[in-house]
Formats: C-alpha cells, structure tokens, sequence
C-alpha cells in the first residue's frame, strides 16, 4: 500500500465514527447521509476506485470492498449508497487499464469530483442490466429514454446518474442502451417514495421518472443484445463491482450486530440462571456459535472473489456465477446473523434505543438487491448444468 493509500485511510477512520454517531438520525428523520456524504468526499472516499492518473487512489476491487466493509460496519446506509458510485469508477477503471478508454470522460469527471448513482431497478423486471422496462429511441445525436427508474440511491447529490433502456425498434434484435444521463438533462422528475420504507432510509433511493429524456451519443456507454448474450466486460464489470459491494456492506453490519451482542449478553441476567448473566446459558452459546460459522464463511468468499477478480483471473462465463455466489452468500449468512441476534437479545432488541432494530431492517434489505435469491439460484443451477440462460420460457 502506497503513502498516498495509507493517508486515505487514516482520513477515513476518523471519520467513520462520525457517520456511525449520526446513523440513528438519518433513519428516524428519514432524511439523507448529507453530513457523511460532505465529511467522507472531504476525506477522498469518493475517489478511491479512481486511478491516481485522474487524481484518485488507485484502489482496486479488494482493496474498496475492504474499505467499504469497514463504513458499513459503522453506517451500512452510507456505504450501501456510495457504493453505487464506487463500482461506477472502479468498472470503468478497470476497463481504462484494459485498454478501453470509451469511458475515460467517466474517470476525469469522478476525479474532478463529480457523483455517478445508478438507475437500473424496475418494477417488472428481475433481470436488471440484462433487460429494461425502460424505453430507448434512437433519434438525431443520441437517444431518447422514457421509463421509470427505482432505488436511485444518492439521488440529492449525483451529478451522473448510469440507467439503461430497451430498444426494441427491431423485433428480431432487440438492443440493451446502456448511458449516462446528466444532472441538468431535460424531461426527468425525481419522485419521493423513500420515507418510512424498511431500512436504509439514509440512502433516500426515491424514484426517477424519465419522460422522453435525451441523452446525447457522447453519453452512451453500450448498446448491446438483451439477456446474458449481451454481457460483455461492461456489463461483468457492473455487476462484480455492484455485487461484491453488496455483500461487503451486509457483512460489515452483521459484524457489528455480533460485537453488539457479545456485548449486550454479558449483561443480560435471568432470576432462573445462577449466573453472572445469560453468556453461561448453553442456548446462548449454540447460537453465538451458529453465527460465528456465518461469519467466518463469508469474508473468506467475499474476500476470494474480490481478489481473482482484481487479479485479472480468467473464470470466463463462470465469473457470473462466482459473482452472484458470493454475493448471495454474503447477505443470506449476514441475514441469518442479525435474526438471531434479536433472539438473543430478546424483547430489548425492538425498540430503537437498542439500535438492534435499525440493523434488522437494515439487514433485511440485502436478500433484495439484485440477484435477488432467485434469479441467483437459477443462474447457478442452470449455469453449472450448461443450459441455455436466455432459452424461453425460464
């Protein structure tokens, strides 16, 4: 690790337990990480998957899933949301070190410190990047998009926000548009669904509703075939730095939810126990030891694939499933520890003063986020047994 790489991570420890102290405000005002978003960009956290040619730091995949596990583990919503534009800069990062400079104009604006969020979720499609319900038309200069976005995360402060449309101007060859739509673009509305939602209200990922936006050609990163023919070393990208983002974020809040109850049970007592407090009871120690085997599997994964990827290992067509694998992995075992720390703690873990609450909510939210445990299921199965993943009907 370079001096350069060093200082940024001293910047962030010490800003860290700042979000961590305002985390419990975000979430009951409803209101966005704006204090830690201002305190973390100060700090360089959004440069960090920025090369050093365009002013950042250089960091590849391991190295910010490590840094974005560590923010999580104080304020999940704030790494959750800055996630999107951590895996932005990195995909396209690591396709400038391929040789791909397309999207070199994504890399000066990251490093001059512009916020690139992501606008892939649609109601009626669980095959984000790879289908849209969103419209593209071609027309003179660019394209045109009309569709609704969800959970655009980072909405009060991007600059850039990434989506993608169909084309299905030719029936016999339908195109993925791939694009970046700019702050100041015409036709677009944000609209607010965000408050009271289960968990990371911090993100305030509201809606985004675009009515015949143009988006000129200088904008528009890939037009590609829809479904798993059309991923190519964009659309891998998006999802290995999204996904393993993903799952660094959930890990990092389910190892802050097993220090809290480690500590919480030593002072729990019973009046039937005759016990210094509940750490002696042989039920509590099974589950503490059920989710010490949860996270003692999932950084190991995270950590593997994160790493091969970085290293430029060729997996080819498997990298899909190793991809949605650890990922899966990584919030379903981060889940299965959250849960049962609230049996653990008992009664004192619902309400909010307990900060259990938050992080169950939190937690939940993982199993969500795109590949969900269903598509992820049938891209392995499918995937290991060679069948065709765009063959109809699935």
């Amino acid at each position: 690790m370079s001096k350069k790489q060093r200082k940024l991570l001293n910047n962030l420890e010490k800003v860290f337990q700042n979000c961590q102290d305002r985390a419990a405000t975000y979430d009951k005002e409803n209101r966005f990480f704006q204090e830690d978003f201002d305190e973390l960009k100060e700090a360089g956290y959004l440069l960090m998957s920025v090369p050093e040619e365009f002013g950042g730091y250089g960091l590849d995949l391991a190295e910010c899933a490590e840094i974005t596990r560590k923010l999580a583990y104080h304020a999940a919503p704030t790494a959750l949301a800055l996630n999107m534009h951590v895996y932005w800069a990195g995909l396209v990062s690591d396709l400038w070190r391929q040789g791909d400079k397309s999207l070199e104009w994504v890399l000066k604006e990251a490093g001059e410190g512009k916020v690139f969020a992501a606008g892939h979720s649609e109601s009626g499609n669980d095959h984000p990047v790879l289908y849209s319900t969103t419209e593209a038309k071609k027309v003179d200069g660019g394209y045109s998009f009309t569709g609704h976005k969800m959970f655009g995360s980072l909405t009060p402060v991007w600059d850039f926000m990434g989506i993608h449309a169909q084309d299905n101007s030719d029936p016999n060859n339908p195109k993925v548009i791939h694009a970046f739509m700019p702050k100041d673009s015409k036709g677009y509305e944000i609209k607010k669904v965000w408050d009271n939602v289960l968990g990371m209200r911090a993100t305030r990922s509201d809606d985004t509703i675009l009515n015949e936006v143009f988006i000129p050609d200088q904008y528009i990163a890939r037009s590609l075939p829809i479904g798993f023919a059309g991923i190519d070393p964009f659309v891998l990208g998006i999802f290995a730095w999204a996904l393993i983002g993903f799952g660094n974020v959930y890990y990092g809040q389910a190892q802050r939810v097993f220090e809290m109850t480690l500590a919480k049970v030593q002072s729990k007592k019973s009046i039937a126990l005759d016990r210094p407090s509940m750490a002696y009871h042989s039920g509590i120690q099974h589950d503490i030891s059920e989710m010490v085997f949860e996270l003692e599997g999932i950084g190991p994964h995270l950590d593997t694939i994160a790493r091969e990827w970085s290293e430029g290992k060729d997996y080819g067509p498997a990298w899909g499933v190793k991809i949605v694998a650890s990922k899966c992995h990584a919030v379903e075992s981060a889940w299965r520890v959250v849960d049962k720390a609230l049996d653990i703690v008992g009664g004192y873990g619902i309400f909010p003063v307990s900060g259990f609450e938050r992080m169950f909510r939190d937690a939940r939210l993982g199993r969500l986020h795109p590949a969900n445990s269903y598509l992820t299921r049938e891209i392995l199965a499918k995937g290991m047994l060679g069948l065709d993943l765009d063959a109809q009907p699935r």
